[in-house]
């Protein structure tokens, strides 16, 4: 039996859509990708670490020579002033009266000379460097005021002077705390003095301040240099931040410093004043040995939180990379090509495979140099199966 011809086109088209159907079934299917658009903004590397908040002109009193002190009445918080009477200790003989504690006495007076003429001394010589940086820095004002050097030298100058100002405050604490010494180690030597009842040595606040800690509060028999008591001004703080050693070189004087203390106490800023030039050993809480250095930061006048006291927790970031106005891309979209870096550009629908040149990189972005404009979309994370022009669905 014979076909009829519109039969055979309908069974011809029939075929052709079965056709076109099993095509469109089975063709590749788009990838399925999330994408980001490339910005231009501002870039930021920093070290983020936990540290400590620290008294910065920390004193503790001790005991001149042997004997027996007495209670100690001051609490933690207490307010002292210079010349107040922390402690009192009294003769355990035979320390107290025999020829060689006499002639180690005289000898600790002649120490302690020594030490006020040192520190009078170095409070010329901070007053000096401060002096000179006073000068410094009214030169670099009125020349940027003219406009013949840049802000960031008088930036420069205006901290350098606030270094050199509190180096200059340290010396004088410095100097006033060796002449207390001397005083100390003189009426040791000449007990009875000033007053005092014979037999009884009164141990003297060297600084006004507030008491951090009491190390000694019970009537004991202490030994020359035993610890009394911890003075310092609570008001005077300066952060101690733990970095690993190998970033340490990253960092240098002056960087800018963030820190934060809890949700109820507001976040405070600072700069680096020094680095210490040695690590020390410290086990993580995984039990790894790691070499740490201690980066100190005097906290910016106007963000230092009232609250917070001696020994608080800090998260810092310390900036050691920062551009203004540069090409952003997030740090998922890299990924490592022939030793360099590229990326997955969505163009129009299809995926294309781009080189690119990573200035540096943080914790979520990256500064990119060449290779990317800021509107342009790049894929994040990936996923194995994306080659160079298959098709993507963003989204």
């Amino acid at each position: 039996m014979k076909i009829r011809p519109v039969r055979a086109l309908l069974l011809a088209v029939a075929v052709a859509a079965l056709a076109a159907l099993a095509l469109w079934a089975f063709r590749p299917q788009p990838v399925a990708v999330e994408v980001r658009e490339v910005a231009t903004g501002r870039f930021e590397q920093t070290i983020d670490e936990q540290g400590r908040t620290a008294v910065r002109d920390r004193y503790t009193v001790s005991a001149p020579v042997p004997g027996l002190i007495e209670r100690i009445a001051l609490d933690a918080g207490d307010t002292v002033a210079r010349g107040d009477v922390i402690a009192v200790l009294r003769p355990a003989p035979p320390a107290l009266q025999d020829m060689r504690t006499q002639a180690e006495l005289r000898e600790r007076v002649g120490a302690a000379e020594a030490a006020a003429l040192r520190a009078k001394a170095n409070e010329a010589r901070a007053s000096a460097a401060a002096e000179l940086a006073r000068q410094d820095y009214a030169r670099a004002r009125r020349l940027a005021e003219q406009g013949f050097t840049s802000r960031s030298a008088e930036d420069s100058a205006r901290l350098l002077l606030t270094q050199q100002e509190q180096a200059s405050k340290a010396a004088q604490f410095e100097s006033h705390a060796a002449e207390h010494d001397l005083e100390m180690a003189r009426a040791a030597l000449t007990r009875g003095a000033r007053g005092a009842a014979p037999g009884r040595l009164e141990i003297r606040a060297p600084v006004a301040g507030r008491v951090l800690r009491v190390m000694q509060r019970s009537e004991a028999v202490v030994a020359p240099g035993s610890a009394l008591v911890e003075l310092g001004d609570p008001a005077s703080l300066e952060a101690v931040i733990d970095v690993l050693s190998q970033d340490a070189p990253r960092i240098e004087a002056g960087a800018k410093v963030r820190m934060s203390f809890s949700q109820a106490i507001a976040p405070a800023t600072g700069r680096v004043r020094r680095v210490e030039p040695s690590a020390r050993t410290k086990i993580s809480t995984l039990g790894v040995e790691e070499q740490r250095v201690a980066v100190v930061v005097d906290f910016d006048a106007a963000s230092t939180p009232a609250v917070v006291g001696d020994g608080y927790r800090i998260d810092a970031q310390i900036v050691v990379l920062e551009r203004d106005a540069v090409t952003l891309a997030p740090v998922g979209a890299l990924f490592r090509d022939a030793g360099g870096w590229a990326v997955f550009v969505a163009s129009g629908a299809r995926a294309e495979r781009r080189a690119v040149q990573v200035g540096a990189r943080n914790q979520s972005m990256a500064w990119i140099e060449r290779g990317l404009d800021a509107g342009e979309r790049v894929v994040v994370y990936p996923p194995e199966t994306l080659r160079e022009g298959v098709r993507i669905a963003p989204r």
